[in-house]
């Protein structure tokens, strides 16, 4: 279902959305994590669109509530998280995704970046998912807020692990220090 949705939207949203995807030959066979910056609603359309590789999204509870965002976010592979508060369903579903061998898509900085800075706060979450289940990460860099006509580059940057964090007891100050490793990754791949 998915294969065609892609095919069908690809035409229209390239159209409506010009993006040159750049970097594929980065992507690892097997399990990673896609970790992107974001700045617009059309971010994870550019990501299902960017890569026929299927992809687990972490996604706000929130887009689940309505029926129709629902269908979509069922298509699209989204797994809800309340944002509000640690959401252990959340996690273990996405450790699932990993331990299968899958791709898990995360916008790292939790919301979108409203304001155009760089790169807002980045979450520990990636970090903590790709150390717990040994992943790469790949840092994938939208170069423009996605706007009507405007032209714009999604980047897939070289995969990175966190191996020196694996054998570590996994406290807040150790998941501070591989969330900087991965805000730093995004921002040398834009």
């Amino acid at each position: 279902m998915l294969i065609i949705l892609k095919i069908l939207l690809f035409p229209l949203v390239i159209l409506l959305f010009p993006t040159a995807f750049k970097g594929n030959k980065n992507i690892p066979k097997g399990k990673c994590i896609f970790v992107c910056n974001h700045t617009s609603n059309v971010d994870p359309v550019l990501m299902v669109l960017s890569t026929w590789r299927k992809q687990y999204f972490l996604a706000k509870k929130e887009l689940f509530k309505c029926w129709i965002m629902r269908l979509i976010m069922k298509i699209a592979h989204g797994i809800p998280i309340d944002r509000g508060k640690t959401d252990l369903k959340a996690i273990k579903e996405s450790l699932k995704v990993l331990n299968k061998g899958k791709v898990l898509t995360i916008f790292p900085e939790g919301t979108r970046n409203k304001e155009q800075t760089e790169l807002g706060e980045v979450k520990a979450g990636a970090a903590m998912f790709a150390i717990k289940t040994k992943t790469p990460i790949v840092p994938v860099w939208i170069s423009k807020k996605p706007r009507l006509f405007r032209p714009n580059k999604l980047k897939f940057g070289k995969p990175f692990t966190l191996d020196e964090f694996y054998d570590k007891k996994l406290d807040a100050a150790t998941l501070e220090e591989a969330g900087q490793i991965v805000a730093k990754k995004l921002l040398e791949n834009k």
